[in-house]
């Protein structure tokens, strides 16, 4: 640890130490006639990690010392009372489904079992189910035709956008992600909620600020031409690659916040015809087979071919589709014309 010349390095050892000798090993070394642990020391680090606001390391050596975050259990609840489903961890071994309300001690382990040894984005997924929380109550609208929460398609949508916007790759973006400050982190979901495009500027300590632009991606997005509404993003001029970049972006961040068109599952039904149209136990089905694709933008095109079908079956009063009805099919087909064309 002395040699350690940064304090990441000092926050690497100490990673090694508590996966191989626990919390509780006594390092050797004595203090006030008290032998060190390996968890004084990582006290130790966190505190100077907030002082220099090293925010990747402060959720770091949280995690490792197994902290929550400050109402943790509330913001699960509020989410879960206003008929969100919430999952943790990443599609499609290592997601789990937050269904009822638990203590703050039960979430702090499940999430932290979901992301296994990844103690960084276990703890940043902690504290965006506070932001969440925070913007269901003051913002309702931000989540209409989202039935589940997706936090870790979230994060990555997150780190995507923040490589889009500063131009770097995907890792070194992810580790730009963990490194933002509470505030920056809360705007950056917000945004991303939201629809709303941002620039990211950089200050002098390294550290990165978000401003929003004045242009809007809509919510509704690619879904949103469905249901007949304008579309406004883009201009005329823009370029083929740029329109093909535009729509699988709009794509992605639709499929990660499992936003659906309005009144998709009803219209599903009526392709269907088994339960009752409005019955969320249906649409919590429908979510259930989306939610086994694991990338957003292949599960946001799934999406839209169920909007195709259920608007032949109103409008063109199709006799039947079919017993089975294979929407991927469907949507490998529509690639191959595209790409013959």
């Amino acid at each position: 640890m002395r040699e350690a010349e940064t304090l990441e390095e000092q926050g690497d050892i100490l990673h090694y130490l508590v996966v191989q000798f626990g919390l509780g090993h006594e390092t050797g070394s004595v203090i006030e006639g008290q032998p060190v642990t390996v968890k004084d020391l990582l006290k130790d680090l966190y505190e100077r990690a907030c002082h220099i606001k090293h925010w990747a390391l402060v959720r770091h050596t949280a995690g490792m010392l197994g902290k929550r975050v400050e109402d943790l259990a509330k913001a699960v609840t509020d989410l879960l009372v206003r008929q969100k489903q919430v999952t943790v961890g990443l599609p499609p071994h290592n997601e789990v489904t937050i269904t009822a309300p638990l203590p703050s001690s039960e979430l702090r382990v499940l999430i932290h079992q979901a992301y296994g040894a990844d103690e960084c984005t276990a703890m940043l997924t902690q504290e965006l189910l506070v932001y969440l929380a925070m913007f269901i109550r003051t913002e309702p609208s931000l989540f209409h035709e989202m039935l589940r929460l997706r936090v870790g398609l979230i994060i990555q949508v997150m780190a995507s956008e923040l490589a889009r916007t500063i131009k770097c790759a995907a890792d070194v973006a992810s580790d730009h992600l963990l490194n933002l400050s509470p505030f920056e982190m809360k705007n950056l979901l917000h945004h991303i909620m939201s629809g709303k495009e941002f620039n990211i500027g950089s200050a002098r300590s390294g550290t990165f600020f978000i401003s929003s632009r004045s242009s809007k991606l809509s919510k509704k997005s690619a879904i949103g031409s469905f249901l007949g509404s304008s579309m406004t993003e883009g201009k005329s001029d823009d370029s083929e690659g740029d329109r093909y970049g535009q729509w699988l972006r709009r794509r992605r961040l639709d499929g990660a916040l499992n936003r659906v068109p309005r009144n998709f599952y009803p219209r599903i039904w009526k392709v269907l015809e088994k339960m009752t149209a409005g019955e969320l136990k249906f649409a919590l089905e429908v979510e259930t087979v989306l939610n086994t694709i694991p990338q957003p933008e292949y599960r946001q095109l799934v999406v839209e071919a169920l909007m195709v079908l259920s608007l032949v079956q109103e409008y063109h009063k199709t006799d039947s589709l079919g017993d089975i009805v294979s929407a991927q099919d469907i949507v490998h087909v529509a690639n191959n014309i595209f790409l013959t064309d």
